[in-house]
Parts: structure tokens; sequence; C-alpha cells
């Protein structure tokens, strides 16, 4: 795993974010059009720079929850935070991972984010894109940029349902479009923030040790004594396989995490992260422990602090239904 900063070294570029719409063929017969402007957009980071700690001081807190899990996930900590904006050229095919590199190499070295495969794999590029997790490296830009309306304050929403003050009941819902940001070829804006429910660590970084803590919790593998004591193989039936092979699927990336209202907004929970990962292997026909692991889940900070809203379902980059399995796990204990 990749963090841009001071964590890690930053990788070789995959893909050129500084292409323009004004570049022409190579072939020596091709003219360029000058009056073709290139495209642009603005990225709005949230940044943040932790306080460092004095020498020879601790600090204590009386009414800690020290033997609590969640002990260890302070709500704010504190140091400097600011926002930043990078105007990068770019097209809309670009991801927005490749123009956070090319801030990193061009504009801003000091910018601090994490990834790895770059190919939403293995989901340490989570971060809030428009107020919506996401992963950086599948966001593309022609998906995210939003232009402002005419009229409007730069980079106001104005589809989220809210009514300004002052505005006409049967006026146009949807943002008419900045004619001024097509003809200058400016694709609009980008907020990024760090994932909600973790501990900022700097800039788009965050700490997602607690949530690898709240996976291994519910011993995510085989135990000991799964399946028919005997030396052939344990097969299954397409039918057996079917009920956790797409959860089997999980990257860990911490969306459904930071989409839940319960454990973004700190809240003694365990998290669907969690729970699909102990879902995969209640489901498993190959392990002899499934009613242990209902006991292990049925607990306050377990299934039973999930308030089925379902918005862990709503981003999950492979696909699975998290809300659906967090309901059905409901009936399973239930039962």
């Amino acid at each position: 795993m990749k963090s841009e900063g001071a964590e890690g070294q930053s990788r070789p570029s995959i893909g050129t974010c500084g292409q323009t719409a004004d570049t022409g063929s190579l072939d020596s017969g091709s003219t360029t059009d000058s009056s073709t402007t290139s495209t642009s957009v603005t990225i709005r980071v949230a940044r943040f720079t932790p306080r460092q700690a004095r020498p020879g001081r601790t600090a204590s807190n009386p009414f800690a929850a020290t033997s609590s899990p969640f002990g260890s996930r302070p709500g704010r900590p504190r140091g400097k935070r600011w926002t930043q904006e990078y105007k990068v050229h770019t097209s809309p095919e670009q991801t927005i991972l490749d123009c956070l590199l090319q801030i990193k190499r061009e504009q801003d070295p000091t910018l601090n984010f994490r990834y790895s495969c770059g190919h939403g794999m293995c989901g340490s590029d989570a971060v809030l894109v428009n107020s919506t997790p996401t992963l950086l490296c599948t966001a593309t830009i022609g998906d995210h940029a939003k232009a402002p309306a005419q009229g409007t304050d730069e980079g106001a929403d104005s589809s989220q349902g809210f009514r300004r003050t002052g505005q006409a009941r049967d006026a146009d819902p949807e943002p008419r479009q900045n004619t001024e940001a097509v003809r200058t070829g400016w694709l609009g804006i980008i907020e990024i923030k760090p994932l909600p429910g973790f501990t900022p660590l700097r800039d788009l970084i965050v700490d997602t040790d607690t949530m690898f803590e709240q996976i291994r919790r519910f011993r995510p593998y085989l135990r000991d004594g799964a399946g028919p004591e005997s030396e052939t193989e344990n097969l299954q039936t397409p039918a057996q396989l079917s009920k956790f092979e797409l959860l089997s699927n999980c990257i860990a990336c911490g969306i459904c995490e930071g989409s839940c209202p319960v454990y973004a907004g700190g809240e003694a929970f365990a998290g669907p992260a969690a729970l699909i990962a102990a879902s995969r292997f209640i489901n498993d026909s190959r392990d002899q422990h499934r009613q242990e692991r209902l006991d292990d889940i049925n607990q306050e900070d377990g299934i039973l602090a999930c308030e089925s809203v379902r918005a862990c379902s709503r981003r999950c980059p492979k696909g699975i239904d998290v809300g659906e399995e967090m309901w059905r796990l409901v009936e399973a204990v239930n039962r």
C-alpha cells in the first residue's frame, strides 16, 4: 500500500493527466487548431496537518472508555484544517487519482493521499468525493465534476432537494449549464474529503486500524473442524457457493462504513465491513460454527446496532448489497 506524502513514496505515472483537448494527430500532415482550448477542472481538497505532541506531556482523559474496543477511536484529532484548490488540465476520461498524482508531481508535493493498485482492487484509496464515498482510482472526472449553474454561487448544488430563499417554486430544478465554463473548457469543481468515520492522519489519509480490528474480531477464516473428517475434498454445490461467493469479493475499502450513519456518526458499532466478513463464513457450508458466529455478532455493538437504513449499499465497488445482507443477518439472529 502506498501513501503519497511523508508516509510513502510515489509510484511511477500510470497515465498522463495533463493531456489536453487540443492535441493534434502525430501525422506530419495534420495541423493543430490553436483556437481550441484545453479542458480543466478545479480540485478542492480538505487538508489536515496534525498537531505535533509536545515533549514531556501526555494527554489524559478520565472519561475515556479504555475497556471499549472503540476507545482508540478519537472523535476529532487536533491539528490545522484548511481547504485548498488546485486547477488541473485534464480530460473527462481521466480518474481523480490521476489528477491527484499530477498535482503531487507538478504543483504541491506536500499533498497526502493513499493508494496501492490503482485499479479498484485493493480499496486503499477510498475518500469522500462530492459528499459520496468512492474510490479515487475508479471515479472519473466527467462523472464527478460539477459546473455551477448561472446565477448561483460557485460549486452550489441545486439538485439536492433544497430550495433557495426567494426562488420561485416553478423554477427549473436542474442547474443550467454554465456557458462561460463550456466556452473556456472548464469542467467544474470536485470536492474531496477524507472518509468519514475514520480518524484522519494527514490530508486524505485516515486510520483504518479500527476497521480491521473489528473484522478480525469475528474470526474471518474457516476454523478447526470445518467440514467432514475425511481425506477427500469438501465439495460444495453451486447453490451453497452462491450464498457467500459475492461476499468473498469484499475488499475492505471502508466505503460502506463511511456511508453508514451509525458508524460514521461515531457510535459503538462494529461496522458493515466486519459484519460482511462474518456473514461470508456464516453462510459457508464448510464451517461448522454457524451458531457461535451468530452469537458473536448478536451484541449491542454488533448487528443490534444496525438501523437498517441501507445507506451502506449505495456505492459498494464490488456490487455487494450490504444493506440486504445486514437484514438477512438480523433475520438469522432472530431465528
